[in-house]
Order: structure tokens, then sequence, then C-alpha cells
């Protein structure tokens, strides 16, 4: 499976330091530039980060941003098996725990398609401590993979979620009807999950710093990664309880 990697760089002498592991899953056009800039900075903050081709069993690398490349990607997605999203999560995850920079903490962060991967991997990979996932499709419709009974869709299988999810959301995405934000939030509430929900006055793929099709939002991505941060220096960085409930205060 091709993936991009990203690892912090230190200016030490001590050799032995390691980093959590974070498999950063990307839109429907794989790893573009956008999506490096997201792994960059992950790595700049303190950590080890594998970006797959998330088909990497059709297509090779980035495809840009085209409408032909909309239409294959949104083709791809539900071409792929549903068990073969999972199968690659599990692979990922155990490539980055073998990693010598990792030590062994893991995450998972995504974007648009990818924000429904982050999910999805934290529901198939039991050892996924956090899961920041923003406008995550394809969660609502159960709109991921080929059809395929026996594989449950992420909707339905938020009981297998060890870890914590910080779902994002824009309200003024068309992609993901508000109604069914509702619906998706009361599954969660549902199976019992451990998860934070925030909603910004944004359109959907406000995160991506290309300028496309006018959707970036600097300010409302500054605090989305803030709260990204928060979630992966509380459950990686320190690696504090996973109740659910542990914070950082001061005295």
């Amino acid at each position: 499976m091709r993936s991009t990697l990203f690892v912090p760089k230190i200016t030490t002498d001590d050799q032995n330091i390691t980093f959590p592991g974070v498999i950063l899953y990307s839109e429907i056009y794989q790893v573009t530039g956008p999506v490096e800039r997201l792994g960059r900075r992950l790595a700049g903050e303190g950590y080890v980060v594998l970006a797959p081709d998330v088909y990497h069993e059709y297509e090779t690398g980035s495809m840009g941003y085209s409408d032909e490349a909309g239409e294959r990607g949104n083709s791809l997605k539900t071409e792929k098996p549903l068990a073969n999203y999972d199968s690659d999560a599990v692979a990922a995850a155990a490539w980055l725990k073998d990693a010598p920079e990792c030590n062994g903490r893991l995450g998972t962060f995504g974007v648009c398609l990818g924000g429904g991967l982050a999910l999805r991997a934290a529901l198939a990979v039991p050892e996924v401590r956090a899961a920041a996932c923003f406008f995550a499709t394809d969660i609502h419709n159960r709109g991921l993979g080929a059809p395929d009974p026996s594989v449950p869709h992420s909707i339905d299988s938020l009981d297998k979620l060890n870890g914590e999810a910080l779902m994002v959301w824009g309200n003024q995405d068309t992609h993901i009807p508000y109604d069914d934000l509702t619906t998706i939030r009361n599954a969660f509430r549902a199976a019992n999950a451990n998860f934070q929900w925030l909603e910004f006055n944004a359109a959907h793929a406000f995160m991506r710093d290309n300028g496309g099709k006018g959707r970036y939002d600097p300010a409302i991505s500054h605090l989305a990664w803030e709260a990204a941060f928060e979630l992966f220096q509380r459950r990686l960085t320190f690696g504090l309880v996973d109740d659910g409930l542990t914070r950082i205060r001061a005295d």
C-alpha cells in the first residue's frame, strides 16, 4: 500500500525520542498538496504521520483537483470493497506501531472521505485512542464501499469505538444535509460512544488551503486545528487515561 510518511525533525543528540503515530486520510483525490500540508503540520506538532493512498488498488499518488478526478474518486469509493478499507487501516496501524519513531500510541485524522475513514479506522483498530474527523462524508447515507451485507457500515458499528472521536462539521456543507448530522449524532449517543461534536458556520472542505471553490476558511480552520490538537495532546502525547473525562487543568 503506497503511503506518504511525515516524521518530526528534532534538534537534539538524544535519538531515542519517539512520538505518537497518526494515520492521515485524504479526500477522494488522494494525497494532494493540501493533504501533504496537513501531514507536515501534524508532524511539526510531534506526530509520526502515515498518509496512505486510499485507492491504492486503483490509483497511485495524487489524482489532482479536476472534475474528472472528482468523478473518478467518487466512483472508486463505492467500487472498493468496504472490508478493504478496514484491512488497509489494520495494515497502516501495524506499520506505524512498528516504526522506530513511533511510541505505539495511535490516532487518526481525516478530511471529507478521509473523515469517514478516520472514524472507520478507529472502529477497525481497537488501539486507536483518538480520531479527528472533519466534514466526514458517507457516514449518514452508508455510502462507502461496494455493498456487502456481511460488513456493517460505520454508523451501525459505533459501539466498537474504544477511543474518542472528534467530529467537526460545517453547517453550510451541502454534501451532508443538516438533518443527517442529527442522525449521526444520535447514533453516537445511542452507542454510548465517547465523542466530541463541533459545528462551525462553514462550508464543506473548509480546511483545504488551495482556495478551491472559495470554501477555505483560515479562521475556522484554526479553531478546528486547536480542537484536534487538544484531543491528540491529551490522548496521544500525554497518554492520559481513556475515560473521556480526563482534562489538563491548572491548580
